[in-house]
């Protein structure tokens, strides 16, 4: 990717429109950023970009993508927009800051004539950043070089720029990587991937189900026989990606080669069996067991002994060792706003839970529960379907408080399952509400099963708000 003098155009202004800008500009191309949000809006974005970028604000003149050699888009900016699609019919280019920071890495590599660092890349509904974070330090552990980036800390191309270049100096980038990074994807070819669990989620933003599959299952959609691609066994949407799998393989094209995790039946990969993983992977002489159980990791949760055994696969297919991985399990100690244990009150535990952003996100949350659950939930509805928590809620949650736009709709669709529900208006008073709601033993969970746009910046802003909440009972 050859990009100086190029004209570029980078439509949405955050993190990875400032990342892909910014490197894009220190190529030598001609930026413009655009973006439908006014300067006001996007101010602190504006100072981390280069003075020598054009900005268009407040809307997206069409003659700024008719002209444009090519255009990179941001994750928040849907595909099907009126400027997008005339640009793509008039045959100009369009893709993703992931596509940009994979195809710039090819290229600096190529130039150099060094070793190419390989793309472990991790995708799915839930347990992303978790599984991204867990696996980047089994790399390090197991003596590797390795950065991190993507969906998750910094953007990739800023991470290249603040590299200066010298990605040849590492072995592995271990990227998450969201649905909306794989809709503008190329050429991206991870030597290893995942696709975590797939369950319903930004339904607001794709039309269907199989919509949203489809777009999860590009993560694999260059790879070939020479590449490995890591699949949950249990997941509710395996049989439609082996759909994909198949169809991609009667197009002619070669595969990677397949390993999955269950917690519930032996498979080619890590299964979990009377409480210890096991490990069947016979072409790479691993026949083992880790000695130790998954209650003794220092993160909890089942869903989190899921994504220990997809990140310890992704790293012994990577070259580490078992050592690596059983040192690894035992210090890392899980990621901020993903039940995460804040405070205990007078017998109360609260969990912050925020980046249980969908449906999905919350049962597996509920599930790592054996105490009663006093729930606190809503937000942004993403079109979801709420009903899916009732057998949950009617077994563990002893109350249920309801905050956000979406408050209505989930009394609606799991009121008549939950023993009581209180609406509150804001999450301060919806904390309380959970301290007199709860006896000892209890635990106050927020796990919203929304976005969080319609009260809170992100997750993040939810999450620490709520642990300031708990701190000032």
């Amino acid at each position: 990717m050859d990009v100086k003098d190029k004209k570029i155009v980078v439509i949405g202004i955050a993190r990875s429109g400032v990342g892909a800008a910014n490197l894009l500009c220190k190529l030598g191309a001609t930026v413009t950023v655009t973006d439908k949000k006014g300067p006001d809006e996007v101010k602190d974005y504006l100072k981390k970009l280069d003075t020598n970028i054009k900005l268009k604000l407040g809307n997206h003149p069409p003659e700024l993508f008719e002209n444009a050699d090519l255009i990179v888009v941001s994750p928040g900016v849907p595909l099907n927009i009126p400027p997008l699609k005339a640009a793509s019919e008039k045959g100009i280019k369009v893709i993703s800051e992931l596509e940009l920071a994979y195809e710039i890495i090819l290229s600096q590599q190529s130039k150099a004539g060094s070793k190419k660092a390989e793309f472990l890349a991790i995708t799915g509904t839930n347990g992303k950043s978790t599984t991204t974070m867990l696996l980047h330090e089994m790399i390090k552990n197991g003596g590797f070089n390795a950065i991190v980036g993507g969906n998750i800390g910094n953007a990739l191309t800023e991470e290249i720029s603040n590299l200066q270049f010298q990605i040849s100096k590492f072995d592995y980038i271990v990227a998450e990587v969201s649905s909306f990074q794989l809709d503008a994807i190329d050429k991206f070819r991870p030597k290893v991937s995942t696709i975590l669990n797939i369950t319903p989620d930004h339904l607001d933003r794709y039309h269907c189900m199989s919509e949203y599959i489809d777009s999860k299952c590009r993560i694999f959609l260059n790879q070939t026989n020479e590449d490995f691609l890591v699949l949950n066994a249990d997941d509710i949407s395996i049989d439609e990606i082996m759909q994909r799998i198949k169809s991609q393989e009667a197009r002619g094209n070669t595969i990677p080669e397949i390993f999955y995790f269950s917690r519930k039946k032996k498979v080619k990969g890590a299964y979990l069996k009377d409480g210890l993983i096991y490990f069947n992977l016979p072409e790479f002489n691993f026949s083992s067991t880790f000695n130790l159980q998954p209650s003794t990791f220092k993160i909890k949760g089942v869903h989190n002994i899921e994504n220990a055994m997809a990140a310890s696969l992704m790293a012994l297919l990577s070259g580490c060792s078992f050592e690596a991985v059983v040192n690894t399990l035992n210090t890392f100690g899980g990621l901020e706003h993903r039940l995460e244990f804040v405070r205990e009150v007078d017998g109360v535990r609260f969990i912050n839970d925020s980046k249980g952003t969908n449906v999905g996100a919350v049962v597996k949350s509920l599930e790592s529960f054996s105490e009663p659950v006093i729930l606190i939930a809503g937000g942004r509805d993403k079109d979801s379907d709420f009903t899916a928590l009732k057998p949950l809620i009617k077994e563990k949650v002893k109350a249920l408080i309801l905050i956000g736009e979406a408050k209505d709709k989930i009394q609606k669709a799991v009121g008549d399952a939950a023993k009581k529900v209180y609406i509150e208006n804001d999450l301060k008073s919806a904390v309380l509400k959970g301290k007199q709601a709860a006896d000892i033993g209890d635990v106050v969970l927020l796990s919203p099963a929304c976005a969080s746009f319609d009260m809170f910046r992100d997750f993040e802003d939810r999450g620490r708000q709520f642990k300031k909440a708990v701190m000032e009972i």
